[in-house]
Order: C-alpha cells, then sequence, then structure tokens
C-alpha cells in the first residue's frame, strides 16, 4: 500500500486534530485537518483525501450530514467512494447503525485506543485498495473484449471480398492460358489470407471465451462493497 495516502482529519477539538496528525504523520500519511463540517466539504474538494476521518459531533454540520453530502450530494459526486471512518463519543448501537447505513466504512467509540484506530484506517485502506485494483482489471477486461470486436469486424470485412476473388481466380483457371501461373498464385495467396483469417478469428473467440470465464468468476463489486462496508476487517 503506498505510504502517502492522504487522510482527511475533522474534529472540532483542536488537541484531537494535533494528535492524529502528529501520530498520522510520523506513520508517512500526508495529512489535512477541518475543525468543522463546512470546512471538510471544502477540504475534500482541494485535498481530495483517500480516507476521511470524521468525528459525528459537531456544532453546525454534524459528521451524519457530512457523510450524507459527501455520499448523496451531486455536486461530491466524484467523492461517494471516498471511504470514512467515523468518531463518536456516543456508544449506542442505533447511532452507529445510522452512521454505517449513511454510507460511513467503520464506527469508532471514543475513547479510543491509537493502535486499534491504525488497524481500522489499514484495513479500510486495504480494502479499498483491493476495489480500485478489481475495477482496473474490469476496465482492461473491457478494453480487450472491445479490441476482439473490432478484430472481428475487420476480419469479417476481408472476408467477403477475399472469398470472392478466391471463387472468380478458380472459375478462370481452365480459361486463363498462359496467365495461368498467375492466377493460381493469386489463388493460392487469397487462399493462404482467409486460412491466416480463420487463425485469428480463432485466437479472439478463445480470448473472448478466457475474459467471459474472468467475469463470471469474479464477485462483483457491488458486493464487495456491501461485504466490507462497516466491517473492513474482514
Amino acid at each position: 500500500m503506498d505510504a502517502k495516502k492522504r487522510i482527511l482529519l475533522v474534529d472540532d477539538e483542536q488537541i484531537n486534530l494535533e494528535f492524529f496528525e502528529v501520530m498520522l504523520t510520523k506513520l508517512g500519511f500526508e495529512i489535512e485537518k477541518a475543525d468543522s463540517g463546512t470546512e471538510a466539504l471544502e477540504a475534500v474538494k482541494r485535498f481530495r483525501p483517500d480516507l476521511i476521518i470524521l468525528d459525528n459531533v459537531m456544532p453546525r454540520l454534524s459528521g451524519w450530514e457530512v457523510t450524507k453530502i459527501l455520499k448523496t450530494s451531486e455536486e461530491y459526486r466524484e467523492f461517494a467512494e471516498t471511504p470514512i471512518i467515523m468518531f463518536s463519543a456516543m456508544d449506542d448501537v442505533k447511532d452507529k447503525v445510522e452512521g454505517l447505513e449513511l454510507g460511513a466504512d467503520d464506527y469508532i467509540t471514543k475513547p479510543f485506543n491509537f493502535s486499534e484506530v491504525l488497524a481500522r484506517i489499514r484495513a479500510v485502506l486495504r480494502t479499498y485498495e483491493l476495489i480500485h485494483q478489481i475495477e482496473r482489471r474490469e476496465e482492461r477486461i473491457r478494453v480487450a473484449e472491445a479490441i476482439a470486436d473490432r478484430v472481428l469486424e475487420y476480419t469479417d470485412g476481408l472476408r467477403a471480398p477475399l472469398s470472392s476473388i478466391a471463387s472468380e481466380a478458380k472459375a478462370l483457371e481452365p480459361e486463363c492460358g498462359s496467365a495461368r501461373p498467375f492466377v493460381e498464385r493469386a489463388k493460392a495467396g487469397v487462399e493462404s489470407a482467409l486460412a491466416k483469417l480463420d487463425v485469428l478469428d480463432a485466437a479472439v473467440a478463445s480470448l473472448r471465451a478466457e475474459a467471459d470465464s474472468l467475469k463470471s468468476s469474479e464477485t462483483a463489486l457491488p458486493a464487495i462493497k456491501t461485504r466490507y462496508r462497516g466491517n473492513p476487517g474482514q
């Protein structure tokens, strides 16, 4: 995992911000701080964090409200998948469930143990890195399929005129006289080209079958996100 992951810390208590900044900076993370929900939303656009550590209980704009805006607002659509670890002094199951249902990836109750928080940070980042790897693989499969379709389209476009030339050359053979060797070479060349097109078609079909097998065997991204949301350590 890249050590220079960007983490946005959001808390209205400066002592918490300073503590996390010192500890996480020492561990190689790049840190940005915000002491209010409004400032956090501005920092998201500017800093583009890989992870947000968000205090829930803040004046004016709570952590829940910030999370809801990030996950549902069209203005923040490109940041909707940014993982969020929410902190709260409230140890109520209803509060935790609400935070997770809004889209938070984990919920930690204050007072916290930093070693546990760090483990959860790393677990969430690992999960999202896995998701990004799968997304990149799916994109490569889509590109390969598009290329295969274009190749098949190209070979289909060549096959018809080549087949026509081969048929005409064969029909001309009995009547071509001194040009017969040329006609035979032309027919042989066309037949060779058609054979190579058959080989190319078979290779493309094999690649398509392999891509289809990969797609059918992998877990769908929505299922992965559902599995890990709120359970990053699993």
